[in-house]
């Protein structure tokens, strides 16, 4: 099943290329990038603002990319951040618990195929049993370097999460490409000093250095040689 994955996302040379971006390291957001986890995510945000006597519209623009506490002290700022950790490990839990309807984003399957030879780590700003049980829901690999809630002082839009992985990949921030889908994600990734590629319908709004539609708009150019830097080929509509 891998190969026809790593198939499917390989590069054809005649395929209409809108952009094409080189790396030596691909850093990859789970939730909106990876995984479609947006019913679960509004349920539970919806039943914590009805809680808190928010309007869900005013808390879903703030919730996608960040730490969940962190969402909660925008939102409520006179509110003790124990709080916020408190209810924080409690949303978690249920979002850990329910992957009813999570699903991949469409290309994610074949594109973590096509890049498993190259340097990669999944950065999320979920913690790491939120990360297993979304990714094994979807039914996708579990990249080996993974950066999580609990490795990062700092939430996203903060760099640290996407310069961390880069650390431990060994490679240099510039070489990085980073996807991710929210707001936050993708100036994490410009502060980071690394090209972001957007994913999905919110990422074109934020200024990526360039946008697909889905992750089968992606086509993966890996070099020969060990040493080359990877090719990321963005396919025009209708090309995928």
């Amino acid at each position: 099943m891998a190969d026809t994955a790593a198939a499917s996302a390989a590069f054809d040379p005649a395929a209409a290329v809108t952009a094409t971006l080189t790396a030596r390291a691909v850093l990859l957001d789970m939730d909106g990038t990876l995984v479609d986890s947006e019913a679960v995510v509004e349920r539970v945000w919806r039943d914590w603002a009805a809680g808190h006597g928010l309007a869900f519209e005013d808390v879903l623009p703030l919730v996608h990319g960040r730490q969940g506490h962190v969402t909660m002290a925008l939102l409520l700022p006179e509110r003790p951040m124990a709080a916020n950790h408190a209810d924080n490990r409690e949303m978690l839990a249920r979002e850990t618990a329910e992957t009813d309807g999570v699903v991949q984003v469409p290309g994610a399957a074949a594109f973590l195929a096509a890049v498993e030879a190259v340097p990669h780590a999944l950065v999320t700003s979920a913690d790491a049993a939120l990360a297993r049980a979304r990714m094994d829901a979807a039914g996708l690999r579990v990249p080996e370097v993974r950066v999580t809630a609990e490795s990062v002082e700092e939430s996203k839009p903060h760099p640290e999460g996407f310069l961390r992985a880069a650390a431990e990949l060994g490679v240099d921030p510039a070489d990085c490409v980073v996807f991710e889908d929210s707001e936050a994600g993708v100036e994490a990734g410009r502060a980071a000093g690394m090209r972001v590629l957007g994913v999905g319908p919110r990422a074109a709004a934020f200024g990526p250095t360039a946008h697909v539609r889905t992750l089968e708009q992606v086509r993966v150019e890996v070099p020969s040689g060990a040493d080359g830097p990877v090719r990321l080929h963005v396919l025009a509509d209708g090309s995928a």
